[in-house]
Formats: structure tokens, C-alpha cells, sequence
């Protein structure tokens, strides 16, 4: 195994209602693994594919079928999905979601955690409530649920804690000019963006790593 110095943080600007999110997180571990980086923090940042989402979310199917133009072709779309994420070992239900959620408040809850050192955790978490559970992860009392069961406090939804940060984390993004998730920087300098083959993913952050950055590997894809 590749030894090399642990001065560094891969951050991940993600959405937690992106599937694509989901496989980039497994195909990331693998990545690292393949480089040698297993121990490297990663530090997940906010995202919102649909800031304007009402914030108690809406039907699920309606927000897919003005999406894509029609229900069914968002249904060739999610059977893709189950077939891309079984690769992956992730157990995508899509047929179970009944809400589009707005996600703030969950990328609130992903803040917070990092503080306590649980943000690999709720993210997993998340991911799984969603797409493997059918959770509408906008709603107050399943976030709560799911901070509580990663060890983190359930009661930040009564302040104003972490709205500054996902604030800023979106300006980031903006300012960066990233406009699809997954992407991924290696101590702020970016390495791609999309849901990259783990091979291709581990190329990628050492050349960030080292600073020799192709921008033109950024993937447009949005899901």
C-alpha cells in the first residue's frame, strides 16, 4: 500500500436526493482505498439541487414528471438507477419515495455533524432513509430520528445552527462555478465532478492532489 502524508482533506460538495451522491460516495471509499487515502478526512458540503423546493417538499412523481418531460421517462431513469446502485451494493427502493424533499435542514443536520465527528455517518444515514427507505428526509421528526440514531443532537432544528454555513457552502459553489454533484476538491483545489469509476475518480484527486487540475473533466450530469 501507497504510504503517503495525511496533511489533507477531500471535501464533497453533494445533495442527499442525488442518487448519482449515493454511488459517488461508494465509488470515493474504493478510490481512496486504491490510493492509499483510507484515513483522509472527507468533508461533505451543501449542495442544493432544488433550493426553491417548497419546504415541505411535494409529490415525488409530479416533481419528476415536469423534470423529465414525462413520468415514464423519469421511470426509465430510476430503473437505470437500481441497476447502476446494485453495482454498488446499495439497495435503491426509488418506488418507495412518496416526497421530493427540501433539503436544508438535512445538509443543516450534516453540518452539525462534522462538529461531533459524525458526518459519514448521517450522510450514510441519509442516503439510506431516502432511497433504501422511502423516508421523507425533509420532515423534522425523521431527521431528528436519524441525528439521534447517529449519536448526534436531535435539537438543532429548534435554532438557527449550521443556516449560515449551508449558506455558504451554496455561495461556494456558486463562486466556483460548480453546478453538478457529486464534486470533488482535494484541500480546495477541484479534481471532477459526477459519479467517476473508482479508477478513474483515484486519477483524478492525485492529480488534484499534486495540483495538476483538468478542468474539463467536469461532468455536466445532474439527477
Amino acid at each position: 500500500m501507497m504510504i503517503v502524508e495525511m496533511s489533507f482533506t477531500i471535501e464533497v460538495f453533494s445533495d442527499v436526493v442525488c442518487p448519482w451522491c449515493f454511488v459517488g460516495k461508494r465509488r470515493l471509499a474504493k478510490a481512496m482505498k486504491k490510493l492509499g487515502w483510507e484515513d483522509v478526512p472527507v468533508h461533505w458540503k451543501a449542495f442544493q439541487l432544488n433550493p426553491d423546493m417548497p419546504r415541505g417538499g411535494m409529490d415525488r412523481k409530479e416533481y419528476r414528471a415536469k423534470k423529465f418531460g414525462s413520468l415514464e421517462y423519469a421511470q426509465q431513469l430510476d430503473s437505470h438507477m437500481m441497476v447502476v446502485g446494485a453495482q454498488e451494493n446499495i439497495e435503491f427502493h426509488l418506488d418507495r419515495i412518496e416526497r421530493a424533499p427540501n433539503t436544508f435542514d438535512a445538509h443543516r443536520l450534516i453540518w452539525i455533524a462534522g462538529r461531533e465527528g459524525a458526518q459519514d455517518k448521517v450522510v450514510e444515514a441519509l442516503f439510506r432513509a431516502y432511497f433504501t427507505e422511502g423516508r421523507d428526509i425533509g420532515d423534522p421528526e425523521i431527521l431528528e430520528s436519524i441525528a439521534q440514531s447517529c449519536g448526534v443532537s436531535p435539537t438543532f432544528l429548534e435554532t438557527d445552527l449550521g443556516k449560515s454555513e449551508v449558506l455558504a457552502d451554496r455561495r461556494e459553489a456558486h463562486e466556483r462555478r460548480i453546478s453538478s454533484v457529486p464534486s470533488f476538491l482535494v484541500n480546495g483545489v477541484f479534481a471532477t465532478a459526477g459519479a467517476q469509476a473508482p479508477d478513474q475518480l483515484a486519477e483524478f484527486l492525485k492529480q488534484a492532489r499534486v495540483g495538476e487540475v483538468d478542468i474539463m473533466s467536469l461532468d455536466p450530469r445532474v439527477t
